[in-house]
């Protein structure tokens, strides 16, 4: 899996302050996509240990004022981005068991509970932002969302409750 940047300190993607990893890869090409050039699964830099330690350095030492990660991209449920993102979110929560993980997709909450590693990949998150990007839907005053078409969704009650929270 390649990644395309991290920010650390972020406070735009998810509530409170947070690490964002935008990984490559995505066949959504959704029409006014911010993000391009993270379409080609190639593009950036091989997401390493050596990247996974610098991430959970961090929030070893900020960790007080963090909130949690947040995972972007491209798609983090491209079908290239899904076993190692379980394998990084798994070894985060052993590690940051209190802090939260928000993640986009282009994909739907409908059309994930159709792919079991798509759903073992979402019941390692907190919140899901489903959904393509849509142009002629976009709102620039919604919050964590691009289109009036995606959703912000609570995994874990959405799990429990068998429908969308």
């Amino acid at each position: 899996m390649n990644y395309s940047d991290i920010k650390y300190a972020d406070m735009i993607n998810g509530e409170g302050i947070r690490v964002s990893l935008f990984v490559s890869g995505c066949d959504h090409f959704c029409d006014g996509c911010f993000n391009k050039v993270s379409w080609d699964k190639n593009y950036g830099k091989p997401f390493t240990k050596e990247r996974e330690k610098e991430i959970f350095d961090y929030f070893k030492k900020y960790g007080e004022s963090l909130r949690g990660i947040s995972l972007l991209g491209g798609d983090p449920t491209f079908p290239d981005n899904i076993e190692p993102l379980i394998e990084f979110l798994e070894n985060f929560k052993k590690e940051f068991p209190s802090k939260d993980v928000w993640l986009w997709s282009g994909f739907t909450w409908e059309q994930i509970n159709e792919d079991l590693q798509k759903i073992k990949l979402i019941s390692l998150c907190d919140i899901l932002v489903d959904g393509k990007f849509v142009e002629n839907l976009k709102n620039l005053s919604l919050k964590w969302r691009g289109s009036l078409n995606q959703r912000v969704i609570d995994v874990k009650q959405s799990m429990r409750f068998k429908k969308v929270v």
